[in-house]
């Protein structure tokens, strides 16, 4: 069934149905209306487009080295590879950077009469339309061209079908996993399973590494040409490999690929489909509030949720408990809070524990050695966890969106806003970064170094908080209202990634006295760490907040402007 619009009322009045162009249109005239007086925004996408395209350059480049070079023996490997990097690529890193594009959001349609094939398929055609897509499709033609060089132009042409298909298969994918990703968080029953799922995961990763920097180092390419040939027959390779087979003289391979990309396609639409019906409903219900016994002081005290007990009946304490309320029960938010708990693990894992020396015993299983790391490595390593700890509130304004307004006409002093955002904050990021530098040392059979990895952290983070704290006021933008924690306006995933990557700089550099210290100091650092990291975080935090927060009070109007979004 599809939905008839009427473009006059009389009986004679010709009728159509919804179809797929009316979406693409539809996201054409929102984004020309966001962009519509916003110079910064126009500039984003520009430079943005400019990025897309030489990354775009680089990737065709890649793909096309075989064909380039005449020499297509590791043909597969490279398409295979590439390929199925390209698919993991759509699949994580809107979870962890960049976000989805939302320009059209699903729930706005909710009370529509449309039918769920309709939207579905409306959304997914104009995902399509978006600078990541033009860019991959370039990067990806490299492919066409090596399969066209190796093997005529059968075999391009062949290429050209995989490599529309294993775009398809991208979109696909990001969408579906940040739709389920986003039903399952707004779920509270859910959330802690999530939270352990996630980090069970990022703690596997480690070893991972580990294996996989061993096989690079003893790397048979013969071998690892046979293991590309075997993900070429999975949905991450088979349909950015079909052309390499036809110019290899596997003709019979490259349907049965095509068809193993239209099943795993279909199912990552089927998998959206049940998702964003979910999402348009809006939040899931937790069932019956719980009841918070041996909870005294009134009214006010119920407010006061139990991480934010300790807070006086003020203005700072009220705008704690609000704040650490959100951090817990908001989907976005606790989407960034799960977000640094899984990098808050890889990173250090990352750095310091792959760089031990690893050998295997006969009749005697893996056996690691001790890690060769020093205290400036693993100072650095915090500094990284730190530093990606802080980032997190490079847009904290935008998280309220409208909403802050209620604190514009409350007339709040800036130092006490930022104060109070940067506590509440803390209040859930400090005992992760406590947990990271404690198993960290352990890991590394140091636990002399607790103090070491604790101060690091601890300065950096605090670091990162003044950093941020400046670069939310005067960088902030708007977040779609959407239920999908992953959601980002037309333009402003650049926005974030941008804003990111300046908020990382910036406090990499602020932090650099403590590398300085643990490689000049030598061992007297491990005692002197802990304290002068709590002091140095401490006092940069305060002085953020100070500074900040006088350019906050002179742009608090022009603020909420900035992060309510435009309907």
């Amino acid at each position: 069934m599809a939905l008839p619009v009427s473009v006059d009322a009389s009986p004679a009045a010709p009728v159509r149905t919804v179809s797929a162009r009316h979406f693409v249109r539809l996201k054409l005239r929102v984004m020309g209306n966001n962009f519509r007086g916003q110079g910064w925004r126009i500039a984003l996408f520009v430079g943005g487009a400019l990025l897309g395209l030489w990354f775009a350059a680089a990737g065709f480049f890649l793909f096309a080295a075989p064909g380039l070079t005449g020499n297509g023996r590791y043909a597969v490997l490279i398409a295979a590879a590439g390929g199925g990097l390209l698919v993991l690529g759509w699949l994580f890193l809107p979870l962890v950077f960049f976000g989805v594009d939302e320009t059209l959001d699903p729930a706005r349609f909710a009370l529509l009469p449309l039918p769920r094939r309709t939207l579905v398929t409306g959304l997914f055609v104009a995902a399509l339309i978006s600078v990541p897509v033009l860019a991959v499709l370039i990067a990806s033609f490299g492919l066409v061209l090596t399969a066209w060089s190796l093997g005529g132009w059968s075999a391009g042409l062949v290429a050209v079908v995989g490599v529309l298909a294993g775009i398809l298969l991208c979109v696909a994918a990001s969408r579906a996993v940040t739709s389920a990703f986003a039903t399952m968080l707004r779920s509270r029953r859910v959330r802690d399973l999530a939270a352990v799922l996630l980090a069970v995961t990022a703690a596997l990763l480690g070893p991972l590494q580990v294996f996989g920097l061993a096989a690079l180092r003893e790397a048979d390419w013969t071998r690892l040409t046979g293991v590309a040939t075997v993900i070429g027959w999975t949905p991450l390779g088979a349909p950015w490999t079909v052309g390499i087979d036809v110019a290899q003289g596997r003709v019979w391979a490259a349907p049965v690929k095509l068809l193993i990309t239209v099943v795993a396609l279909g199912a990552l639409l089927a998998w959206w489909s049940r998702s964003i019906e979910s999402a348009m409903v809006g939040s899931a219900s937790a069932g019956k509030a719980p009841v918070r016994r041996g909870v005294t002081g009134g009214a006010v005290a119920q407010l006061f949720p139990r991480v934010a007990t300790w807070a006086g009946r003020d203005r700072f304490g009220a705008l704690v408990a609000r704040e650490a309320r959100y951090w817990w029960r908001d989907a976005r938010r606790r989407a960034n809070l799960i977000t640094i708990a899984v990098v808050g693990i890889f990173v250090p894992v990352l750095i310091n524990v792959t760089g031990g020396d690893f050998a295997f015993e006969d009749g005697a299983g893996f056996t690691a050695a001790a890690s060769d790391s020093s205290p400036v490595v693993v100072t650095i390593s915090m500094v990284l966890v730190g530093v990606l700890a802080a980032v997190t509130l490079a847009n904290q304004f935008g998280f309220d969106g409208s909403a802050y307004a209620a604190n514009v006409v409350a007339g709040v002093p800036g130092r006490v806003e930022l104060r109070a955002r940067m506590t509440a904050f803390s209040l859930y990021v400090l005992p992760m970064l406590g947990v990271v530098a404690v198993v960290l040392s352990f890991l590394l059979s140091r636990p002399e170094w607790i103090g070491l990895t604790i101060g690091g952290l601890v300065a950096t983070y605090g670091a990162g908080l003044a950093v941020n704290s400046l670069i939310s006021v005067l960088g902030a933008y708007s977040l779609p209202e959407t239920s999908n924690p992953f959601a980002m306006n037309s333009g402003a995933g650049l926005a974030k990634g941008l804003l990111t990557l300046l908020a990382m700089l910036v406090s990499v550099v602020v932090a650099v006295p403590m590398v300085v210290a643990a490689a000049l100091l030598g061992d007297a650092w491990l005692w002197l760490a802990l304290p002068v990291g709590a002091a140095y975080g401490l006092g940069a935090a305060l002085l953020g907040a100070y500074l900040a927060g006088d350019v906050l009070d002179r742009r608090q109007p022009e603020l909420l402007a900035t992060v309510t979004p435009r309907r």
